[in-house]
């Protein structure tokens, strides 16, 4: 595989070095890779990357019959645990704070769930690609609090405010000007809108992979 970001140097910043970048009027673009950073094979983990090529966040998992998810920064610092809910038939996972890893987590600590949309279940969700999720991040509100629309499984989705704001956007990896690259869909772009939690972004992104179908097929980017 082609390099799909910039050189990463032996520094690992975490999402306080990505934040730093938020007080310009611009997205921050991230390069986020379906693969651990521990590179070990069959691990089915994330790396994502700044635009300088620093590590900003991971989540390092072995396999997928471990249901339990840490967010971490660059660095191996814990920020969020998820979880998938028991018995749940909207596939919903919900996010935790976790400054100690796994062991700590209570409902006490809960920051958001993520689940299929209910209409869209009773429609047959989930035909032609597309995704409609909710996010409630306020105990016992009834109206979602983000949603997400397109579809995720393409690389070609966007989350939304309660108001309609994009807060961040998912799409292809485009690859180097003037060469061609075949990039699968474990390579995509993140944008995420100034001032937005880029911590809870990206745990949005991991839940997401984890409720929606997945794809397989490759795709050629020019």
């Amino acid at each position: 595989m082609g390099k799909i970001h910039p050189t990463v140097s032996n520094k690992s910043g975490g999402a306080g070095a990505v934040m730093s970048g938020h007080s310009s009027s611009l997205p921050s673009v991230w390069t986020v890779w379906k693969k651990s950073s521990m590179t070990f094979q069959g691990t089915d983990g994330f790396s994502v990357y700044d635009g300088e090529g620093r590590l900003a966040f991971r989540v390092d998992n072995y396999s997928r019959k471990h249901k339990e998810l840490l967010l971490m920064d660059g660095a191996g610092r814990p920020l969020l645990a998820l979880r998938p809910q028991v018995l749940s038939i909207h596939d919903q996972w919900n996010g935790f704070r976790s400054d100690d890893g796994l062991t700590k987590v209570s409902s006490k600590s809960q920051v958001f769930s993520m689940r299929r949309r209910r209409s869209f279940l009773l429609l047959g969700g989930g035909s032609g690609g597309s995704n409609r999720l909710e996010i409630f991040t306020s105990g016992g509100c009834t109206t979602p609090d983000f949603r997400i629309e397109g579809s995720f499984g393409r690389r070609s989705c966007r989350i939304l405010s309660r108001s309609g704001d994009v807060v961040a956007q998912i799409s292809r990896k485009k690859a180097a000007a003037g060469k061609s690259v075949v990039l699968g869909d474990d390579v995509f772009s993140l944008a995420v809108r100034p001032g937005a939690d880029c911590d809870m972004v990206m745990a949005f992104v991991v839940a997401m992979d984890r409720i929606c179908p997945k794809r397989n097929a490759p795709v050629m980017c020019y």
